[in-house]
């Protein structure tokens, strides 16, 4: 048995506007030695972090519709939101630097966090460096005003603004994942893997909704999913609305997914606060296949990924999806370098 493609939506995934961001497909590598440590044979790595563009990541493919929608439109002006450390922000502002839209990030500080490399380091001077203007606000309220001044401002220039959500998670943003694991599915078949289970991040839920949507339409694919920002009847609830809405754009129906596990055993105290596990999940990575995690995303992942490891069958394909955000990884830097030595 193979990956049966038939049914797939290709042709109206097709004729949604998208811009092209390159650097696909995205390396799919065997990770032997970190399969070894986790008593898994066929354990692979999906690296959505190597991306030649902003340094990478999994918003770069909502970003592909976002940024398609924003160009129909005719906007020249592009906004969105985030955390302080938000890797969709610097992916967004790499995006449209290569695109020529000016873009506005408006930052929220939603983690409990201060000191220097939190506040100045990590993705925000490569915010900058794309050409970003960061407007840095104390909570929602100031989101608010300052969304409310910037369109106001842009209205006035005679620019046209187009808002791309938290994350790139709504509807629109989930079709980049169900692209990326049409994708992922040709590089299995190529490789004459049948099944797999793919092990994937929920924060904002696009890139959680866009695989789960995907793998329910293909068939063969189990997806296990570790929550990195809200609780489990949280991350549910939000799973369940943006697979209906992709597949309501796809013209589909959204299948039963039962293929598709939720866990926030790994969440932690909340999004963006670290754990021991994920510090002793970036040391694993980093020790068996020189891979760099971060402690927002990809190592609460990696800590879930350790955790579930023993209920896979050993000869269990299961491919771990890397969503990128090293950059972040520097707004830790102290806890950083005090993990490493450890």
């Amino acid at each position: 048995m193979t990956f049966d493609f038939a049914g797939f939506p290709d042709a109206a995934l097709a004729a949604i506007p998208r811009v092209d961001l390159g650097g696909w497909p995205t390396p799919l590598h065997e990770a032997p030695r970190l399969g070894e440590a986790l008593g898994l044979r066929n354990l692979w790595l999906k690296r959505d972090d190597v991306h030649p563009l902003g340094a990478g990541g999994n918003k770069l493919r909502k970003l592909e519709y976002h940024l398609g929608a924003a160009k129909a439109a005719g906007a020249d002006t592009v906004i969105t939101f985030g955390a302080l450390q938000t890797n969709h922000g610097r992916q967004t502002a790499a995006a449209c630097a290569k695109l020529g839209l000016r873009c506005e990030l408006v930052l929220t500080a939603k983690v409990p966090r201060d000191g220097d490399a939190y506040e100045r380091g990590g993705n925000i001077p490569l915010d900058k460096l794309f050409g970003a203007t960061v407007h840095v606000c104390a909570d929602g309220d100031e989101t608010g005003r300052t969304y409310d001044r910037l369109v106001a401002e842009a209205r006035k220039e005679g620019r046209k603004v187009f808002t791309v959500p938290v994350g790139g998670s709504n509807d629109l943003g989930a079709l980049g994942y169900v692209r990326a694991t049409l994708e992922l599915a040709k590089q299995l078949e190529e490789r004459g893997i049948e099944r797999a289970h793919l092990v994937v991040p929920h924060a904002s839920g696009g890139t959680a909704a866009g695989v789960t949507l995907a793998a329910g339409l293909l068939g063969h694919l189990g997806v296990g999913i570790a929550c990195v920002s809200h609780p489990l009847d949280e991350a549910t609830e939000n799973l369940h609305d943006l697979v209906a809405g992709a597949a309501k754009l796809l013209g589909v129906e959204p299948p039963p997914l039962t293929h598709a596990k939720l866990g926030d055993s790994t969440l932690g105290p909340g999004y963006g606060i670290p754990t021991d596990a994920v510090w002793d999940a970036l040391r694993l990575f980093g020790r068996t296949e020189g891979v760099v995690l971060d402690p927002v995303y990809t190592g609460k992942v990696a800590a879930a990924l350790v955790e579930w490891a023993g209920h896979f069958a050993p000869d269990d394909h299961v491919v771990f999806l890397h969503t990128g955000g090293m950059p972040g990884l520097y707004g830790y830097a102290p806890e950083f370098a005090a993990a490493v030595e450890g």
